[in-house]
């Protein structure tokens, strides 16, 4: 299903700021040789994860997800300078992409890679989040989101990714297994008392959820 208008997506990538060229070499590299490509944040994402990040100046961000590098490389224009940026990708192959990309960045030494499960690695990362991007396997959403809350700072942001999961979530009947966890998911974050949220109709969708 086709959710934004191709128009209204072209016109927003011309309005919003430029693409730095990092993040344009990234990723054409990424569409010309993964397979998965579809899964790049891209140039209007990426960008309003950038200024997300710039907003709030965090000190501790958490990625689950890191694909390729490129939504990491946008969170960490806002990043304190003592900041850390942690993320979290059980690919090595991606992981190995996204590192040679960092490299580029001024904010290289603040990006803190964990290769493996995520349901493990979260735990064992003793901080107080400020911003967290959640962006890995739909059928754990509600998992980490169960993992997450408890170690996200009052008034932090948890940003979602694929809230529409392509757009099955808006079909009358689901049938496959992420598009059922994703709408689990949504349900799960709209009966949730203890933050605020927004879903955003950017690409693939996005919940913002703050913590009250």
């Amino acid at each position: 299903m086709e959710l934004i208008n191709t128009l209204a997506a072209a016109y927003a990538e011309k309005y919003s700021s430029p693409e730095p060229d990092w993040a344009q070499a990234l990723a054409v590299e990424t569409r010309t040789v993964h397979p998965k490509h579809h899964m790049l944040s891209g140039h209007v994402q990426g960008q309003f994860l950038s200024v997300l990040s710039q907003i709030m100046q965090p000190n501790y961000i958490l990625e689950i997800g890191t694909f390729t590098g490129y939504s990491a490389g946008c969170l960490v224009a806002g990043l304190t300078p003592q900041g850390e940026l942690h993320t979290i990708e059980c690919r090595e192959q991606d992981a190995a992409i996204a590192t040679r990309f960092w490299k580029q960045l001024p904010q290289a030494h603040q990006i803190h890679l964990h290769l493996g499960d995520a349901i493990n690695i979260i735990p064992s990362i003793d901080r107080v989040w400020d911003l967290v991007f959640l962006d890995a396997d739909k059928t754990n959403y509600c998992n980490y989101y169960k993992m997450i809350m408890p170690k996200l700072r009052k008034g932090g942001l948890l940003i979602a990714d694929n809230v529409f999961f392509h757009g099955e979530v808006l079909q009358p009947t689901l049938s496959g297994k992420n598009a059922i966890a994703i709408q689990q998911f949504n349900e799960m974050v709209a009966a949730d008392t203890s933050c605020e949220k927004v879903v955003v109709t950017i690409r693939d969708g996005i919940t913002l959820i703050v913590k009250k």
